[in-house]
């Protein structure tokens, strides 16, 4: 056998007083889903909500799913995916109904950064005052319960961290694991356990009325394909085409006033304006987006002398969606296509 300090350490044997799982080389795994179903219940149990002239209390209804911690190769690796429904129950100041509505997540895994978790808002019975405080759920809530997912992703790393990366021997000195500041997800993402948004972009809504506006940003990307531009124009409106790239069945009429459906319902839409192989308009929304809110979109199409330019222009965009819209973009067609058709390495601008 190889003395300590020569040879492949796989295979040397370390001088440890447990003498297993030397240089951390084999999988272990710890169930983290009891401790996990019993902290996000804590989380939400009486969890309030006061900002301008609302008050929201929210609770679990259902928490299912599971959670695991483990180590490979000195690496820890945390897998959880949890599908949660959230009761809320609220009033506005100075009135005495109270109104109540669900807040689900139906995939709360490592699949997804915190700012990508999809909470969808509800209410039971709609009027005046419940539809005021569904919105303040959309701008404020969602925010405030995405933090206190953050708590929870950040407790379940430290706790379920102690134990899975055993101490090593350098130079004769037993050596202990760093802190763990960095995990790796699932699926290769690094994570930053010691940084979660803040409520910093919190939407702010003050408006004591029934219908008060959404905060809105504008989004203007621009990539370009290895193309025609009728190629590209193409991709975008024909339907067999835009379900290669989406890898879903689609339902789209690309005609003035035509409906869009994609990517299972989540995007959908209508058609303003077609010239082809220079310009489509577009009504465009997130499934996820408030009731009845659609944001509009251009999409300008310029073939150059060896490429084709694509330039989106996007108004209406929730702020708080800004970040997950642009990213939706980028993956989900943008770089799909070029994948999908050859028209390029997946980069932009």
């Amino acid at each position: 056998m190889a003395k300590w300090g020569e040879g492949d350490p796989r295979w040397i044997v370390e001088e440890r007083p447990d003498a297993t799982n030397v240089n951390n080389w084999h999988w272990t795994e710890k169930n983290a889903t009891p401790w996990s179903k019993d902290r996000l219940k804590s989380l939400f149990t009486n969890y309030k909500i006061a900002e301008s002239n609302c008050e929201v209390t929210i609770e679990v209804d259902t928490c299912n799913g599971e959670a695991t911690a483990n180590n490979r190769k000195g690496k820890l690796i945390f897998f959880y995916e949890w599908n949660i429904v959230l009761l809320w129950s609220g009033k506005l100041s100075g009135c005495n109904e109270v109104h109540k509505g669900k807040a689900s997540i139906p995939n709360l895994s490592e699949e997804n950064d915190l700012d990508e978790i999809e909470i969808t808002i509800s209410v039971n019975e709609s009027n005046q005052e419940s539809e005021q405080l569904k919105v303040f759920m959309y701008n404020v809530g969602r925010q405030k319960i995405r933090d206190q997912i953050g708590v929870y992703l950040k407790e379940l790393k430290q706790e379920y961290s102690k134990g899975l990366i055993l101490p090593k021997k350098e130079d004769g000195k037993v050596v202990k694991p760093d802190s763990v500041n960095t995990i790796t997800s699932g699926f290769n993402k690094k994570i930053d356990i010691n940084k979660f948004k803040s409520g910093s972009d919190i939407i702010r809504n003050d408006n004591n009325n029934f219908g008060c506006k959404i905060d809105c940003k504008t989004l203007n990307l621009k990539v370009d394909f290895q193309c025609r531009s009728n190629d590209i124009y193409n991709v975008l409106t024909r339907p067999e085409m835009v379900s290669a790239f989406t890898r879903s069945e689609v339902k789209l009429n690309p005609s003035k006033g035509g409906e869009f459906v994609l990517f299972g319902g989540n995007v959908h839409g209508h058609f303003k304006e077609l010239i082809p192989n220079v310009k489509i308009v577009q009504t465009w929304r997130l499934k996820q987006w408030p009731d009845g809110h659609y944001s509009d979109v251009v999409i300008d199409i310029e073939e150059k002398e060896d490429h084709t330019e694509l330039r989106l222009t996007q108004t209406g965009v929730p702020s708080s969606e800004v970040d997950m819209t642009t990213n939706n973009w980028k993956r989900y067609y943008w770089n799909s296509i070029k994948q999908t058709f050859g028209f390029g390495i997946p980069s932009m601008t």
